[in-house]
């Protein structure tokens, strides 16, 4: 019986990738990543990080699977909608058949001001994938008070929007969006309301992948500055300037008001 191939042999195809190498792959699997949200985005992005051989990854949801999810949700199945099964613990059996060599820390709970630091505690990069605009507020102030890159996104119908920040080198969040939209400003513009197409989602959370996967790999310097729209409809793109503001709440006066601080 033939042996179980090398790790060289998985990841031969991203090493012949000049910008990340030999050395980019052997940092990756030194890495570790914290997925908030393992719907849409965040199962899309932990799948590709897994298959990227990312060392370590932390997912955090509190949510199962429905049918709802199927048509656009990465790696869930019909028989993980009809037991509701909690969408961590789902994804986490179905990426230990993937890549065996990534551990997997499943955290079935809601992202919140008394859990995020817990949650973040270790980890080199936190992907967004939650569907709610606190909870993005809330990983931006944690990110920025730990200086802990952040890739955030989100999806509705067919557009997306996406961007990459690194604390004290781009802007924040804040920096783009002063507050949250309003709780029933955001109940209407939520995919729940107006539907959301499955490839926009795989589009950004590929996006995301992408720019954790540069963090990780130690090449920052490839990172996207600014905000990335996207509308896969009429494939219209827009690259938005994303330039720090001096008077963020946030990243400029370092007040993590969302956090409770």
């Amino acid at each position: 019986m033939a042996g179980r191939p090398s790790i060289a042999d998985r990841y031969v195809r991203q090493e012949q990738f000049a910008p990340l190498g030999a050395d980019g792959q052997a940092t990756l699997r030194d890495a570790s990543a914290l997925v908030i949200g393992v719907g849409g985005l965040g199962s899309w992005m932990a799948e590709i990080l897994t298959r990227a051989g990312v060392g370590r990854l932390r997912l955090a949801d509190d949510d199962g699977v429905d049918w709802t999810n199927l048509a656009r949700q990465a790696m869930y199945t019909e028989a993980d909608a009809d037991t509701g099964r909690e969408k961590a613990e789902a994804a986490a059996a179905r990426l230990a058949v993937i890549n065996r060599d990534v551990t997997v820390d499943v955290r079935c709970l809601r992202a919140r001001p008394d859990n995020i630091e817990s949650l973040a505690d270790g980890v080199d990069v936190i992907l967004d994938g939650s569907d709610d605009w606190r909870t993005r507020f809330l990983i931006n102030d944690l990110a920025v008070k730990m200086a802990r890159p952040w890739v955030w996104g989100g999806v509705v119908e067919c557009r997306g929007q996406t961007m990459t920040v690194l604390p004290g080198e781009t802007a924040c969040l804040r920096c783009v969006y002063d507050e949250p939209p309003a709780p029933e400003k955001e109940r209407v513009m939520k995919a729940a309301a107006i539907g959301v197409l499955g490839p926009a989602v795989a589009m950004i959370a590929s996006i995301q992948a992408a720019e954790a996967i540069k963090i990780l790999a130690g090449q920052r310097q490839a990172v996207r500055r600014g905000l990335w729209q996207i509308d896969l409809w009429p494939g219209e793109w827009r690259d938005l300037a994303g330039a720090r503001d001096t008077d963020c709440p946030c990243c400029g006066m370092r007040r993590f008001e969302h956090l409770g601080a």
